[in-house]
């Protein structure tokens, strides 16, 4: 089934080179709008009915996030288009939303469209998950601005959106992630722990080991007795490598610093 589809970007060579990007390599994708700005995107979408938005997060005036609460009533995918701060970049892997770099790769570009069909293909099978849930992430991680406060973990069925406070650690098990919770549930994803290392504030995890990463606000205690380890409030103990471990006891230090700031 096509996607019908909006470009919302302010430079008029952007809109362009993106129009001609889909319609040579994604012919599922039916364009039926272009705007210059998010009042004007405000307008066409109260005009048409759309599956897809594709919008430009650095504009004048208005930002793309200005956006969101007309795409979240109206249930719309979006694909955010961005050269942003490293910050929203972060905002917008935690939330699990698509999003490509500027400027655009086309096998991302292709990846992103076969996302936002599966996406589409899953919310109609699913008990009434709607669009906008991890948009709501992406709104309070950005609205905090200082750390990403909840994540989204994708599942087969759909998705798990999680407190990162409610996290105790997660260890690699091959190409999977798995999660430990600290109300003692456990989360398998089909995503590396490098993907969630890029994600989580570097304030409140530490990566100890090519096979776990930490949250440091649940560290009860280290000791290199028997090999470097740490040990968290739930008495689970956790190697910690050689190569890491003047790294983790330096992050230790800060965390506390930080504390009892």
């Amino acid at each position: 089934m096509p996607l019908n589809a909006l470009i919302v970007d302010d430079e008029e060579y952007s809109r362009k080179s993106l129009y001609f990007l889909l319609q040579e390599n994604c012919p599922e994708v039916i364009i039926e709008g272009l705007a210059g700005s998010v009042a004007e995107a405000k307008k066409i979408i109260e005009e048409k009915p759309f599956d897809l938005v594709f919008l430009d997060i650095a504009m004048p005036k208005e930002n793309g996030f200005e956006l969101i609460p007309s795409i979240e009533e109206k249930n719309i995918l979006v694909v955010f288009i961005t050269a942003y701060d490293q910050y929203a970049l972060k905002a917008l892997k935690a939330s699990a939303v698509d999003y490509l770099l500027k400027p655009i790769d086309i096998a991302e570009l292709k990846q992103a469209v076969q996302k936002s069909i599966a996406r589409k293909d899953a919310i109609k099978l699913s008990t009434g998950i709607p669009h906008n849930v991890s948009l709501n992430t992406l709104s309070e991680n950005l609205n905090t601005r200082n750390k990403v406060d909840k994540i989204t973990l994708p599942h087969t069925h759909g998705f798990h959106i999680i407190d990162t406070s409610n996290i105790y650690y997660i260890e690699a098990d091959s190409n999977y992630s798995v999660f430990h919770l600290k109300d003692g549930g456990k989360l398998v994803i089909s995503k590396p722990l490098k993907d969630f290392e890029d994600i989580l504030d570097t304030a409140d995890f530490a990566r100890i080991h090519k096979s776990a990463i930490i949250n440091l606000n649940y560290v009860n205690g280290y000791s290199n007795k028997h090999g470097f380890e740490v040990i968290l409030d739930n008495k689970t103990v956790l190697p910690v490598s050689r190569r890491r471990s003047a790294e983790f006891q330096e992050r230790v230090r800060e965390y506390l610093n930080g504390k009892n700031k």
